[in-house]
């Protein structure tokens, strides 16, 4: 698991949380196989999977420039 036992020193501001209180706010944990997550079809639609695509190639042409 991550852990972040302390503040960064280059983050500035009273709003940080370590990532083990984070977890525990939110009420997950480690994942315990890939499976857990894997879905036959993660997009909801066509468009959704082209949009994806389309944002995806659009990052990665704009680092190649």
């Amino acid at each position: 698991m991550t852990t972040t036992p302390k503040k960064p020193a280059h983050q500035a501001g009273d709003d940080f949380v370590p990532t083990e209180e984070l977890l525990r706010q939110q009420g997950v944990g480690p994942i315990a196989s890939p499976n857990d997550v894997a879905t036959d079809d993660p997009f909801a639609s066509d468009d959704e999977h082209a949009d994806f695509l389309a944002d995806l190639y659009a990052s990665r042409w704009s680092s190649i420039s």
